[in-house]
């Protein structure tokens, strides 16, 4: 268990000055009308992790949506970053989220302008659910420029908040709800962060629970990259730049594990080694004779003559009257 204990008469003391305002049963029946559900510990939907925030962990979460909050937090990722974020950042937000949902993993971001939206849009090109947790009631559209975003997640998806319906987002509110996006997810891939951003906000719960922590480098020349950079420079992340480094950062050990990017293959690799080196002693421009090349190959005058008729059949080199040289397309 995670987290500083509280002062238990403080505490008492705080929830005594809300109770007055406190309309539970209201809270309950306006949840059913809109479609929203409450899940607390102890439910078959509540994700246990989330027991790791300790005395941080919520009194209980509003959900609505289609999908299972449990279920679809098994294999989850975080996405965050920058509202003001670049084409760039965009982009590749928008490309991993896509390649993490079709490969089952769960989008988990905070349904901001930015960075957030571009992995919802990302995770709904997919194959997987995605989940906003929100620093609002679960049917207030904020922003409001993502109410679309937001219905099509709630077919899809789930828009998760510690706010009863109809509470309003607040500054504190979202400061809080990073702790959510770090705790619910296996890592947070950290994609546009300035030093002030709320992203790395998130990324620092998420090394406080021990989870993986990841981000994609950028432009040396931008702002929105800075707090990127000091997180891989820091040791803080791994830097990733595919979804498939990503997965294998945050798949059990021993699975999913990234290729390795090799160079492409070209005609040549795949020739045998001798061949390779009666090819690689012809010259590119002026001719040599057989017994020249065999030299330079290592190889007999007669093996060399072979592999030289073979070589000119398929298009690598030409006889000329100075002898043989690499053909000009070659």
């Amino acid at each position: 268990m995670r987290g500083k204990p509280v002062d238990p008469e403080r505490r008492l003391a705080a929830w005594r000055a809300r109770l007055p305002y406190v309309d539970a049963e209201g809270d309950l029946e306006r949840g059913e009308k809109l479609g929203a559900r409450l899940v607390v510990p102890g439910d078959v939907e509540w994700p246990t992790q989330l027991d790791d925030l300790g005395y941080e962990r919520p009194l209980g979460l509003w959900l609505h949506g289609s999908a299972d909050l449990r279920f679809a937090c098994l294999r989850s990722v975080a996405i965050v970053g920058s509202r003001a974020a670049t084409p760039y950042g965009v982009h590749v937000a928008a490309e991993l989220a896509a390649g993490l949902s079709e490969a089952g993993w769960t989008i988990v971001s905070g349904g901001a302008y930015g960075i957030d939206a571009a992995a919802h849009r990302g995770a709904l090109a997919g194959v997987a659910e995605t989940i906003a947790v929100l620093a609002c009631g679960t049917d207030v559209a904020y922003p409001a420029g993502n109410h679309g975003l937001f219905e099509g997640m709630r077919a899809r998806g789930l828009l998760v908040s510690e706010c009863p319906p109809g509470v309003r987002p607040t500054r504190l509110r979202f400061l809080v709800r990073n702790r959510l996006i770090a705790a619910l997810t296996r890592g947070t891939v950290v994609v546009e962060a300035a030093l002030r951003s709320g992203a790395l906000s998130t990324a620092c719960h998420a090394v406080k629970l021990s989870r993986h922590v990841a981000a994609v480098p950028g432009p040396i020349t931008s702002d929105n990259s800075v707090g990127c950079h000091r997180l891989i420079r820091r040791a803080e992340a791994v830097c990733v730049t595919t979804a498939r480094e990503v997965i294998e950062l945050m798949a059990a050990i021993g699975d999913d594990l990234s290729p390795e990017p090799r160079a492409p293959v070209l005609p040549r690799d795949r020739l045998d080694a001798e061949s390779r080196s009666v090819l690689e002693a012809v010259p590119s421009r002026s001719g040599a004779g057989p017994a020249t090349i065999a030299v330079a190959a290592g190889v007999d005058l007669m093996t060399t003559l072979s592999h030289l008729g073979a070589l000119a059949a398929a298009g690598y080199v030409e006889r000329t009257d100075n002898g043989w040289r690499l053909r000009r397309s070659t």
